[in-house]
């Protein structure tokens, strides 16, 4: 069968472990020339190193596949046009952005949520998937193609004790939305995907999860970073082992109260426990993500 992604080039951020790595290794694999982005820091945040970035780009290259690393943070304005730049500088191009960089933070309650940790997780995630989205966009629009892939979660589904790390992995869904629509009329298509997998800092093991290799979620972003996904635009994906899933975008009300004129307080109070909430509890709430 033909390689997908021949000509192509590919910028992948946080592609030095994990799902990232998965990724631009199964890019480079259908032909694509990929840049290695990653600043070899820990799961946490913490250090930097030009190690797995390397480590990634001379695997791609034993395979006889082509690759750069680069080792710039996504975090900053700066770091993300240096990323992009990489791609133009050694290929002269950039087609398939794939935003997957990021750090996580130990669950904590809201109550006990640092500042400096939610601004890193903001830095890292939002800003990070913006900065490098809107360079890559602008490139893009100029040559009337490209493929842009962001990295969200089902922690953002609201997981307890993780309220940074759901809120930035929501915000790129409204990013995602935004941009398909955007850029949709200059032959870029923008979609996401909530992958359940290990992640590499993770403490405690869930068989669920373990199951789940990076690889499996790396397959499903090789075809929509592909032109066969062409007609693919502003969706948001579930993936794992042997299981791909679609949202419904946007989610849909599911159920709807009425009556001539406005409600009042009271009548509120009295009916939306009966109707739109019923069997509804702040316990049962809780539990709802627990199976994973």
């Amino acid at each position: 069968m033909p390689k997908l992604l021949v000509n192509r080039v590919a910028v992948v951020t946080g592609a030095g472990s994990g799902i990232g790595r998965a990724e631009a290794i199964g890019l480079a694999r259908q032909g694509a020339k990929v840049v290695v982005n990653d600043i070899g820091t820990s799961a946490f945040g913490q250090g930097i190193s030009h190690e797995p970035a390397d480590a990634v780009v001379k695997e791609i290259k034993k395979a006889g596949n082509t690759a750069v690393a680069c080792y710039d943070s996504v975090a900053t304005e700066k770091g993300a046009e240096n990323i992009i730049q990489t791609a133009i500088d050694s290929f002269g191009q950039i087609d398939i952005l794939i935003n997957n960089a990021g750090v996580v933070k130990d669950a904590k309650n809201v109550a006990d949520i640092s500042t400096n940790d939610w601004d890193l997780l903001v830095r890292t995630h939002l800003y990070g998937t913006f900065f490098c989205t809107r360079r890559a966009a602008s490139l893009m629009k100029k040559q009337g193609y490209g493929r842009i892939i962001n990295t969200s979660s089902h922690v953002g589904l609201g997981w307890k004790g993780l309220a940074p790390y759901a809120t930035v992995k929501e915000g790129i869904i409204g990013f995602t939305r935004v941009v398909a629509r955007d850029m949709a009329e200059y032959g870029v298509t923008c979609n996401a995907i909530r992958p359940i997998a290990a992640w590499r800092g993770a403490k405690d093991k869930n068989p669920r999860v373990e199951v789940n290799r990076p690889e499996d979620i790396a397959a499903l972003v090789v075809y929509l970073a592909s032109q066969k996904a062409d007609h693919i635009n502003g969706c948001v994906f579930e993936v794992w082992r042997g299981h791909v899933g679609i949202f419904t975008e946007p989610p849909p009300v599911r159920e709807v109260l009425k009556k001539d004129g406005a409600w009042t307080t009271d009548e509120l109070a009295e009916a939306i426990p009966q109707t739109l909430t019923k069997g509804r509890s702040r316990e049962k709430f809780t539990k709802i993500l627990e199976m994973f």
